[in-house]
């Protein structure tokens, strides 16, 4: 009996590539928030997931490139639980219903703080770095439409009269990313600096 014919070589299988992408993901995250953005390489990124330089650069363009993906899922991650939360407050009157998502919106539970300081680290070299400041306003212009989407469908009271979808989502992130930066640390000025600002936006939003 012959043997039966060889494959033809062809592309890798879709399924392999999303399994070498998440893999790089997953190493990369643990990576970054253990060791920063900045003191991880591509290397460091390949050996931790097992795969080549190869692997890497067929799935991503840069080191930049994967940290964006990484805070890309953090974004729909967050969008997500911000529909599920509006679906669950229903019931509440309009003014605590706002306050409550925007405390929802601003809110860094303990174990987002690695990416509070990995995101602030980010920020601060796209700065400082041509070309790559640019990047980082395009990617902050796509989470921007993504809430202004989540608050048309979902949350129409935070969107105060006379203003946009587009515009109460670009607030409400500048408020969110200023909060990072003066919360990181955590403790009781947190919790007080946070309720004092959900109070504020949710009562002229609400």
């Amino acid at each position: 009996m012959n043997p039966p014919p060889a494959r033809p070589a062809g592309p890798r299988p879709p399924r392999r590539r999303t399994h070498t992408r998440a893999r790089l993901l997953a190493a990369a995250s643990e990576l970054f928030l253990t060791v920063g953005f900045a003191r991880t390489s591509i290397e460091d990124v390949c050996a931790a997931a097992g795969y080549t330089r190869g692997a890497f650069y067929s799935n991503f363009g840069s080191k930049e490139d994967l940290l964006l993906a990484l805070f890309d899922e953090q974004a729909a991650g967050r969008m997500a639980e911000l529909e599920r939360l509006a679906a669950a407050c229903e019931a509440l009157a309009p003014q605590e219903r706002a306050r409550r998502l925007v405390e929802a919106l601003l809110r860094v539970e303990p174990e987002e703080a690695g990416w509070i300081l990995l995101f602030l680290e980010f920020r601060l070299l796209a700065a400082r770095t041509a070309g790559l400041a640019d990047r980082v306003a395009a990617h902050d212009r796509t989470v921007s439409g993504a809430l202004a989407a989540v608050l048309e469908r979902a949350l129409p009271e935070l969107v105060p009269p006379g203003a946009s979808a587009a515009q109460a989502a670009a607030v409400i992130l500048a408020a969110r990313e200023g909060l990072l930066a003066r919360t990181a640390a955590g403790g009781e000025v947190a919790e007080e600096l946070l309720a004092a600002t959900a109070a504020v936006l949710g009562g002229m939003l609400g």
